[in-house]
């Protein structure tokens, strides 16, 4: 079987992840309910017009999309897919609040039109004139592990030699109120948050975009192989073990050939279960953990999987995400899981390039 590799890696994070040596800086945020991405200065990368014109999301998007296809050195890729929770809700609100302050008379649809989820991928292609396949999946918390398995599929195919895949979510006023409200985001009398060890339910909640160039072939740049991914929507609790076990089986995998494994936990304590019974499995690999860096978001996983990306290339896992104190000499496979309250769970498997 044909290899498929990332060649490149961008993320836009609650941390400073745009800036060289941003590993040595990363600080866990468990004191506040929301958390907001340091974004760039996006005059360096976006014409002022058209600055005014986009939500946060889609500007996100643009600058990681344009840093990744830097860092690839592709002009234009073959395909763009992009995988979100929430699209651009920013805009979806704008609509929405004009309907009720207008009495649904004399609406501009700009908002309308800018609100729809694959607004992102649309505005990436009209940027680079790329013409090729272009496709957004809405999938919760496992949208990137789609986007990422149909690029792999493309390649592996000959469709396609280079996509760009990215992830993308952001964070509104209205969308986070009704969080606090159906208790989803932790209440402030329980916090700080203990994310691995917690007792109470809620997440903190965060934003990011994170985007990646795959190709067939490797190069100077390249991070890591995309060896497999798996999806279920639904798991009990105790077909956690089951469901890696098998996951491993199928890529000829032991436990112990894992070097690095990726937990989300992300201090709820109904859902952060499923990572207990899965840390269980790896008595002998390094366990890791990220969602007190990036907050829990639907793509979170993209956060999950530059970072894996930064592991597999440098070699060196910051000392901020370490669970345990197994440290391997060498990291050649990092197995990342993920989940968003107990639902959409997803395996990705990566291996040094």
């Amino acid at each position: 079987m044909s290899v498929v590799y990332i060649n490149s890696a961008a993320c836009i994070s609650v941390q400073d992840t745009l800036s060289e040596n941003f590993s040595e800086h990363l600080k866990p945020e468990n004191s506040t309910q929301v958390l907001k991405a340091i974004e760039p200065n996006y005059k360096e990368f976006i014409p002022p017009a058209m600055i005014r014109r986009m939500s946060k999301t889609v500007k996100m998007s643009s600058v990681a999309s344009t840093l990744a296809l830097k860092e690839a050195g592709i002009e234009k890729p073959d395909s763009i897919i992009v995988g979100t929770g929430m699209g651009c809700s920013q805009d979806s609100e704008k609509f929405l609040k004009n309907v009720l302050e207008n009495n649904e008379e004399f609406l501009t649809p700009t908002f309308f039109i800018q609100s729809t989820h694959n607004t992102v991928a649309g505005q990436i292609a009209l940027g680079l004139q790329c013409h090729g396949y272009n496709f957004t999946y809405v999938n919760t918390s496992s949208a990137l592990e789609f986007s990422l398995l149909d690029a792999k599929f493309q390649i592996l195919d000959g469709e396609a030699e280079n996509v760009l895949v990215g992830s993308t979510d952001e964070k509104t006023d209205r969308i986070m109120e009704l969080y606090q409200l159906s208790n989803t985001i932790k209440k402030e009398e329980n916090l700080p948050s203990d994310y691995l060890n917690s007792k109470t339910e809620g997440v903190i909640w965060g934003e990011g975009s994170s985007f990646f160039v795959l190709g067939k072939d490797k190069n100077e740049s390249s991070y890591a192989q995309l060896k497999n991914i798996q999806i279920t929507n639904k798991l009990e609790s105790d077909e956690t073990k089951k469901f890696i076990q098998e996951f491993l089986v199928k890529n000829n995998l032991k436990n112990e050939e894992i070097d690095a494994v990726i937990l989300g936990f992300s201090g709820d304590s109904k859902s952060d279960i499923y990572y207990k019974k899965a840390s269980e499995i790896f008595q002998n690999s390094s366990l890791l953990y990220y969602k007190h860096l990036s907050g829990e978001f639907n793509t979170a996983s993209g956060f999950s999987t530059f970072m894996a990306c930064q592991i597999l290339k440098n070699q060196e896992i910051p000392k901020v995400m370490m669970i345990n104190d197994i440290k391997k000499d060498e990291i050649k496979n990092v197995l990342l899981y993920n989940h968003l309250k107990g639902d959409d769970h997803s395996l990705i498997l990566l291996e040094k390039a």
